[in-house]
C-alpha cells in the first residue's frame, strides 16, 4: 500500500557548500535531503521510501562545533510503500523452484509463493520450469501474478521486507504471461 507520510529529518550541509543567498542554500538543503532519502531505502515502520513530494519547513541551522558543518532540521512529505497482511498485490515471477516461486512486487525483491499456497498447481520440470493448473494459465518466469499477502518480515541487516504470499482467494492467480 502506498502511504503519504510527514517526516522530520536532519540535513547536514558542509561548511564549504554554504554561500550567501538563500536560494542557493535552499537548493543545497533540498539536494542533500534527496540524496540522504534515497540512501535510506526503508524502515520497519514506514516501508520503502519512494519519493519526496513537498518540503514543508526548513528550520534554523545549527553549527556543529568540531566540523563547522551546519545541521538544518527539515519537515517534508513523502510517499512510501509498505505491504500489509491481507493486501492483494501483483508481482512478476523472477525465479521458479520446485517448492514455489519468487516474485518482485514493487520494491520488494523476494516475495515467496509456496507451492502449498497454489491450490491445484503442479510443478513441471524442464529447461524453463513452471507450475501448471488445468483451469488457469501456467505460472512461469516473467508471468504477472495477483496474490494475497499472508505475512511479512522485516530484515534489519538488508533494510528490506520479505513477504509470504498465496493464491487462496477469489480473482487471484496469473493475469498475464510472456507468451500471451
Amino acid at each position: 500500500m502506498f502511504l503519504k507520510v510527514q517526516l522530520p529529518w536532519n540535513v547536514i550541509i558542509a561548511a564549504e557548500s554554504l554561500k550567501p543567498g538563500s536560494l542557493m542554500l535552499q537548493r543545497a538543503i533540498l539536494i542533500r535531503l534527496l540524496t540522504d532519502f534515497a540512501a535510506k531505502k526503508a524502515t520497519k515502520d514506514m516501508g520503502y521510501f519512494l519519493a519526496v513530494t513537498t518540503l514543508d519547513k526548513i528550520g534554523e541551522g545549527k553549527v556543529r562545533q568540531h566540523t563547522g558543518d551546519v545541521l538544518f532540521p527539515v519537515v517534508f512529505n513523502a510517499v512510501t510503500f509498505k505491504v500489509f497482511k491481507g493486501e492483494v498485490l501483483e508481482g512478476v515471477v523472477h525465479k521458479v523452484l520446485k517448492h514455489g516461486v519468487f516474485l518482485r512486487i514493487g520494491p520488494i525483491e523476494n516475495a515467496y509463493l509456496s507451492s502449498s499456497k497454489m491450490p491445484g498447481y503442479v510443478y513441471v520440470l524442464g529447461e524453463n520450469p513452471y507450475f501448471m493448473n488445468q483451469k488457469m494459465p501456467k505460472i512461469a518466469k516473467d508471468v504477472v501474478v495477483r496474490v494475497v499477502v499472508i505475512g511479512t518480515k522485516w530484515m534489519e541487516a538488508e533494510r528490506e521486507f520479505q513477504a509470504l504470499v498465496g493464491l487462496e482467494g477469489d480473482y487471484l492467480g496469473p493475469i498475464s504471461a510472456p507468451d500471451m
